[in-house]
C-alpha cells in the first residue's frame, strides 16, 4: 500500500520491485496508512507471519559454512535487544540464532524493524528446551561459549576461532544456571569502571565481533580437529 501522491527515488524503487515480483500494489489515502503503522514514510507492506526454522535447519546452515557461528539467546525479553543482536549476528557472519519458546521475546514486528532486515539473512529457531538445543550443536562439533559477568575468563583471552555457538543471557539475571552448565566455556567482559554489567545486546555484539576478529587474524580451524567435551 502506497500513499497517494507519495514520490521519490525510494518509492519508485519499491514500486518497480513490487511490480517485478507481481506483488499487489494499492494506492491508498495516507490516513489509512496512519491507522496501520507508525512512521510509515508512505509505504506499508502486509506480510505473512514469520516462520521459524528448526534447530536442524540452524545446524545444517552452520555446518555448511567454513566458519560456523550460531547465536543462542537465553530468555531475552526486550524486542530492541533481540533485533539489535540479530542485526549484529548477521553482520558478523552468523548462520543462525536459537531462542527459547517460553518466557522470551520472539520475532515480533518491533524485532523485525530493529533487526533492519537481518531476519531475512538468518535461520532463527525457537525451541522448547534451550539446553537440549545447545547439546545438539555440541554434538556436531560446535563449541558453546557462554557470556556471563561472573566468569573468570576474559572474552578476549578465549579461543573463539573455532565452530562457535555464543550463548548470551537475558537482561538482568544473565545465563540461567542450567544453560550455563551446558556451555563448554563461560567468558566475561572486563569492567574496571563503576558499572557492573552491560546491556545484553551490547555485550553480545562485542563478543561476536571478537570472534570475527580472531577468525580474520588466523585461518579457521578444521571442524574435524577437536570436538567439544560432552
Amino acid at each position: 500500500m502506497v500513499a497517494t501522491g507519495a514520490h521519490g527515488e525510494v518509492i519508485t524503487e519499491i514500486v518497480d520491485e513490487a511490480r517485478a515480483k507481481k506483488i499487489n500494489l494499492q494506492s491508498v489515502d495516507r490516513r489509512r496508512l496512519d491507522d496501520l503503522a507508525f512512521n510509515h514514510q508512505g509505504v506499508v507492506a502486509e506480510a505473512a507471519p514469520f516462520v521459524y526454522a528448526t534447530i536442524e535447519d540452524v545446524i545444517g546452515a552452520a555446518r555448511s559454512s567454513e566458519a560456523p557461528l550460531v547465536l543462542v539467546l537465553d530468555v531475552l525479553q526486550d524486542p530492541q535487544n533481540l533485533g539489535s543482536l540479530l542485526r549484529t549476528a548477521a553482520a558478523a557472519g552468523a548462520q543462525g540464532v536459537v531462542i527459547p519458546e517460553h518466557r522470551a521475546v520472539g520475532v515480533t514486528p518491533a524485532v523485525v524493524k530493529a533487526s533492519a532486515g537481518a531476519i531475512e539473512r538468518l535461520k532463527i529457531a525457537q525451541v522448547t528446551n534451550l539446553s537440549r538445543a545447545i547439546d545438539a550443536l555440541k554434538e556436531v562439533g560446535i563449541w558453546a561459549v557462554g557470556l556471563d559477568a561472573g566468569a573468570e575468563t576474559r572474552y578476549d583471552k578465549a579461543d573463539l576461532n573455532r565452530p562457535l555457538a555464543l550463548v548470551v543471557g537475558g537482561e538482568g539475571k544473565g545465563l540461567r544456571p542450567l544453560v550455563r552448565q551446558h556451555c563448554d566455556l563461560v567468558v566475561s567482559l572486563p569492567m574496571p569502571g563503576a558499572i557492573e554489567s552491560l546491556n545484553a545486546a551490547v555485550a553480545g555484539s562485542i563478543v561476536l565481533y571478537e570472534a570475527l576478529r580472531q577468525r580474520a587474524a588466523a585461518p579457521p580451524p578444521s571442524q574435524e580437529e577437536e570436538a567439544p567435551p560432552h
